[in-house]
């Protein structure tokens, strides 16, 4: 037995060593898919700024709008593109060919995404775009360096700048003023205001990021309420079987 605990403490040191990996810092944040307000408000902000180059093609609006209480008349006059049905799936019309001329490669579909690369890191992606003249689209992002995607939230954020070294930016900070909500110095600061303070586009992404992850995986709305149905069953035929039992075994001897 000490000989099969040795070799499995040996088989989790390279696991250890990968979980140690000098990756950037990432803000958590707890995904709250009871929260349908946050859902719906994450809804409008992927369709109003992702869905125009990316994707959610394993997901259709009618199944979100049920599952997150939106009225399918309000979906159909404020979320459908073009000549889009509330049926079908949440797609765009770009062409992969145009995408990648445009952006280097394809924008990838995002249904999954947030299974892929973790709620985390998505959120703190978002945040962590900043000023770069040398790139294409004039901006870098200390999560994903080189990205090739354009800050299309940056009209919210405002232009973020960094200060950072090479070693600073993998463990960023913008320091947040707690009475204005705006940013107030650090490593990455807003040197241009946008239409929403720090705080304010810190829930914006929360929101946005939430949705994600509900379409990464729609079915754990339903099985967090069968699991719950299911307790409960289980609890109420606990005392129903425990009394049948002794009124089974009363007279055997």
């Amino acid at each position: 037995m000490k000989k099969y605990l040795v070799a499995f403490v040996i088989a989790l040191f390279p696991l250890a060593g990968f979980a140690a990996g000098d990756g950037p810092k990432l803000d958590h944040m707890a995904v709250d898919l009871h929260n349908q307000a946050s859902l719906q408000r994450g809804m409008q902000v992927f369709v109003n700024n992702c869905l125009g180059c990316h994707s959610a093609q394993y997901q259709r609006y009618q199944r979100a709008a049920e599952d997150l209480g939106i009225p399918l008349n309000l979906v159909e006059e404020n979320l459908l593109l073009g000549d889009q049905k509330v049926g079908e799936q949440m797609t765009n019309a770009m062409l992969k060919e145009d995408g990648a001329n445009w952006f280097g490669t394809p924008p990838p579909d995002l249904t999954l995404e947030a299974r892929l690369r973790g709620p985390d890191w998505i959120y703190t992606y978002l945040r962590s775009f900043y000023k770069d003249e040398s790139r294409p689209w004039g901006v870098n992002n200390t999560v994903f360096p080189d990205v090739g995607m354009p800050n299309v939230l940056e009209y919210l954020q405002g232009e973020q700048v960094n200060h950072c070294t090479p070693e600073e930016a993998l463990h960023h900070e913008v320091k947040i003023d707690p009475l204005t909500g705006k940013a107030m110095g650090g490593c990455m600061t807003i040197a241009k205001a946008g239409q929403q303070t720090t705080a304010e586009f810190d829930k914006t992404i929360y929101d946005l990021v939430n949705f994600m992850a509900y379409i990464g995986e729609p079915s754990k709305l339903d099985s967090h309420r069968i699991g719950t149905n299911v307790l409960i069953f289980l609890f109420l035929f606990f005392f129903v079987a425990y009394a049948l039992k002794k009124e089974y075994w009363k007279d055997v001897h």
